[in-house]
């Protein structure tokens, strides 16, 4: 996890949070143009981000069907940051400096993990027979 000032992209942030054994990034239409970047290591590393609305609307069927996909792979992530922001009012960062912002917000994303892993053991089994 890496805190930045409110000036800072997160384009810029995008390879200082891949590990080094990773091979595919899937960013957000934020990420647009991270495999353009110098930091981009684009001979080992896959890099693909979601279109943004007005250029997914001029897309074919099959296309969308990926784009989809994405979306769906992008949701289980964001469901942990819907929990920090909702849940535990996290909608707003207060300027307390990068160290504090940091500390509070690796402590509510344990926290919102703690709840996901919960609700994912408690949730109700249904088999098909």
């Amino acid at each position: 996890m890496v805190t930045t000032p409110a000036n800072v992209h997160d384009v810029t942030k995008a390879d200082e949070l891949r590990r080094p054994d990773d091979w595919e990034v899937i960013g957000d239409s934020g990420y647009l143009g991270m495999e353009k970047r110098d930091s981009a290591d684009p001979e080992r590393v896959t890099y693909t981000a979601a279109k943004r609305y007005s250029q997914r609307k001029k897309l074919s069927a099959e296309r969308i069907a990926d784009e989809k996909l994405l979306s769906s792979i992008r949701c289980k992530v964001e469901h942990a940051f819907h929990r920090i922001k909702v849940q535990f009012g996290y909608k707003k960062v207060r300027y307390r400096g990068l160290a504090k912002n940091t500390a509070r917000l690796t402590m509510l994303a344990s926290i919102a993990n703690m709840f996901i892993g919960n609700c994912f053991e408690n949730r109700t089994k249904v088999s098909f027979v």
